[in-house]
C-alpha cells in the first residue's frame, strides 16, 4: 500500500507541473510519454491489472494534454506499453518515446 501511494503521488506531482501549460509542445508530449512510461512500469511492477493501468494513465494524460490530437496519439502509446510484455522504465521509453 505505501508503494502504491508514493507511485501515484510522485506520478501525480509530474504530470501536474506539465499540465500547466497554454498548449502541447513536443516536449510536453515527450514528457507525457515518459511520465506513462514510468507509471505503467511502476503500475506493472506493482502487479496492477490492465484495465487499471489503463484507468489511471488515461486521467493523467487527459489532464496533461490540451490538444485532442495529442490525446489521442498517447492513449495509442499507453496500450502498447500495457500490452509490452516489458515493464522496465527504460525499455518503455525507448520503444515508445523517441
Amino acid at each position: 500500500m505505501k508503494k502504491t501511494l508514493l507511485a501515484a503521488t510522485s506520478i501525480s506531482i509530474a504530470a501536474f507541473a506539465y499540465a500547466n501549460t497554454v498548449s502541447d509542445s513536443s516536449e510536453l508530449v515527450n514528457q507525457q510519454c515518459k511520465i506513462s512510461a514510468e507509471a505503467v512500469s511502476t503500475l506493472k511492477g506493482l502487479q496492477y491489472g490492465n484495465t487499471s493501468i489503463r484507468k489511471d494513465v488515461s486521467t493523467l494524460i487527459d489532464r496533461s494534454l490540451k490538444t485532442s490530437e495529442n490525446r489521442e496519439i498517447a492513449h495509442k502509446k499507453l496500450n502498447l506499453m500495457i500490452d509490452d510484455k516489458s515493464s522496465d522504465t527504460l525499455v518503455l521509453e525507448g520503444k515508445y518515446c523517441s
